[in-house]
């Protein structure tokens, strides 16, 4: 069960796509979104976060970067001011094509 879901993340494939050797994906699924909603995953982690720490596996370096990169309004379709451009009148043609 964790295999297959370290698969699918670590592919970032959809779900549909899980090997056979996995089982079925919906209980894979199914499996992963109970252990989110009762809370398995925090006591798992807390608990290798716990023993690596405790043999000093872990290194507490933290990076934190809150660049916020924003489009000019214009880049994002915005309308320009002013009126809007008067659109096209397209001319009927002068009669059916010729063979």
């Amino acid at each position: 069960m964790i295999d297959a879901i370290a698969w699918k993340f670590q592919t970032g494939s959809q779900w549909v796509h899980l090997p056979e050797k996995y089982g079925n994906w919906r209980g894979v699924y199914n499996r992963l979104r109970m252990w989110a909603v009762d809370g398995t995953w925090e006591r798992v982690f807390t608990a290798l976060m716990a023993q690596a720490d405790a043999d000093e596996d872990l290194n507490w370096a933290v990076s934190v970067d809150f660049t916020i990169v924003r489009a000019h309004q214009h880049a994002a379709g915005a309308r320009k001011k002013g009126p809007r451009p008067a659109s096209r009148t397209t001319m009927p043609s002068a009669g059916p094509a010729e063979d």
